[in-house]
């Protein structure tokens, strides 16, 4: 469908998609909410957001030298709550690029999902950044293998990575059917191009948005067009969907 086709589509009805927003490792859906303004401002007009918090308070800090050292969009200070989505270490730490160990926490965290997606649903969509991204790769296998009580309809990951837990690996062994649009830095020194680009792998058709920054979700002119198209498709195939009920 062109450009044209999309914004004559997509303007003449109200509608917006509803996605909901999943925060990074010692993130927070307030922190998450202030770093993506910029993003929300870009997509406001197809897309709505709900912001969570994951259920696990971050106590340990692996690495205090890290913190103040990378981009401040990334890491929080100690002073604020930090959380995350689950463990992979027996010490209740987390790293994406850690492999095997456990998942410790993730139960939990499912059946969160499960029940803001019943009280605060339905959702057309899930965002999610970092870990964040890594859980949401994780939520589209399972919605697909049905052994989950969600339903959405896409899925947007920014430095994303497939999770090395030893529980999750049973999860990437086939592709996934939904669209999705991937988005990661040639410069993220903490979650690596390739290990996002192999997330976007385990999808049938990815979008792929690559840009030059490090590990943080951008909103520049760079990405504005791919972005806005991504969000007018969904949208339109939403505005299709409620058609096709209606008759």
């Amino acid at each position: 469908m062109s450009d044209k086709e999309l914004k004559k589509c997509c303007h003449e009805d109200s509608m917006k998609l509803r996605i909901l927003a999943i925060h990074g490792y010692r993130q927070n859906a307030e922190t998450f909410k202030a770093k993506t303004g910029s993003f929300r401002k870009m997509v406001h007009k197809w897309a709505e957001f709900t912001y969570i918090t994951a259920p696990h308070k971050v106590i340990n800090i692996e690495d205090p030298g890290d913190i103040g050292k990378a981009d401040p969009d990334i890491i929080q200070s100690q002073e604020e709550d930090q959380f995350g989505w689950f463990f992979n270490r027996d010490d209740l730490t987390f790293r994406g690029t850690r492999k095997g160990g456990p998942a410790i926490g993730f139960e939990e965290t499912i059946k969160l999902i499960e029940d803001v997606f019943k009280t605060e649903g339905p959702f057309d969509g899930i965002l999610g950044f970092s870990q964040g991204a890594c859980l949401t790769g994780l939520l589209c296998d399972l919605q697909q293998r049905g052994l989950i009580n969600i339903s959405f309809n896409f899925a947007i990951m920014s430095s994303g990575f497939k999770s090395g837990s030893l529980p999750h690996l049973k999860y990437y062994s086939d592709r996934i059917n939904l669209p999705s649009l991937h988005i990661f830095g040639q410069n993220d020194e903490r979650i690596s191009s390739e290990l996002s680009e192999a997330l976007s792998n385990c999808f049938i058709e990815p979008m792929i948005v690559r840009h030059t920054g490090g590990h943080y979700l951008p909103a520049t002119a760079a990405q504005k067009h791919d972005y806005q198209q991504f969000f007018k498709l969904m949208l339109f195939q939403k505005q299709q969907a409620k058609q096709l009920e209606k008759n």
